[in-house]
């Protein structure tokens, strides 16, 4: 079952997700990042399987993607490096990616696989409602994987209602309809998270895009069950000496106070 719901079930708001590329900024790193996030107090973890062609991802998530890929990541090494995951890990970590990668690895196989290793969901934003629908969301709930789907603000509402239907998890609000990493102004959207938080929405809500430190966060939790960071977090450890060290105090910098 996903540790998911856990997570919300636990803590209403100031829910703190952090994406991070597998295999950046070198190839063995992921699993020591994944330690120091949940020791340091992240709540959830988005990893990214890194691919050639990310269309969502700013030039900073593109750049660790394509660091990743020159190290040798791939899906079955990303599996490799997690085979003890839940021997030392115990928050929901979510892979995070695209469809060509996913389907070249075979799409029912990563989801066994996934299960197997304690994988709590799956973000592929590439990945459409309609084939989601009629092929590949019976093979991720037959494997106990929550798929998350994400909004911006030009989705429709009956369309919003559609996707939180069909998602479980939380459901993704992107802040605004650019790539990631690029210098937004939350309370411009006030309105968007407004008209969300207003629709009655089954799944939790999680903000991301435009999330970089802790006033950011601090809005993003006003209208949603909290906030995604990855660009600034991806900024922080990219020339760190020491990965471990950086991880901790970038948490602690955006938890402080809490």
């Amino acid at each position: 079952m996903s540790r998911i719901p856990e997570v919300f079930k636990r803590k209403k708001k100031q829910v703190l997700s952090i994406y991070f590329t597998a295999g950046f900024p070198r190839l063995n790193d992921t699993i020591f990042i994944l330690k120091a996030l949940e020791n340091s107090g992240a709540d959830m973890v988005e990893l990214g399987m890194p691919y050639s062609d990310p269309l969502a991802d700013g030039e900073v998530i593109q750049a660790s993607s394509s660091k990743a890929l020159s190290n040798g990541m791939t899906i079955s090494l990303l599996f490799e490096q997690l085979k003890d995951l839940r021997k030392s890990i115990s928050m929901p970590i979510i892979l995070m990616g695209y469809m060509n990668p996913v389907l070249q690895y075979g799409f029912e196989k990563f989801c066994v696989k996934a299960k197997e290793l304690g994988i709590d969901g799956v973000i592929i934003p590439d990945l459409p409602m309609y084939e989601y629908e009629s092929e590949y969301g019976p093979v991720l709930k037959k494997n106990g994987l929550d798929f998350i789907f994400l909004v911006t603000p030009e989705t429709s509402d009956e369309r919003v209602k559609k996707l939180d239907a069909l998602s479980s998890g939380f459901l993704y609000a992107v802040s605004s309809s650019s790539t990631t990493g690029k210098d937004k102004n939350m309370s411009d959207q006030t309105r968007y998270f407004q008209k969300l938080q207003q629709m009655q929405l089954k799944n939790p809500l999680m903000v991301g895009f435009g999330i970089k430190d802790r006033t950011t966060f601090e809005t993003s939790c006003q209208f949603a069950n909290g906030g995604i960071i990855g660009t600034a977090f991806i900024r922080a450890i990219a020339d760190a000496p020491d990965v471990e060290n950086a991880t901790k105090n970038f948490i602690n910098s955006i938890k402080k106070d809490q």
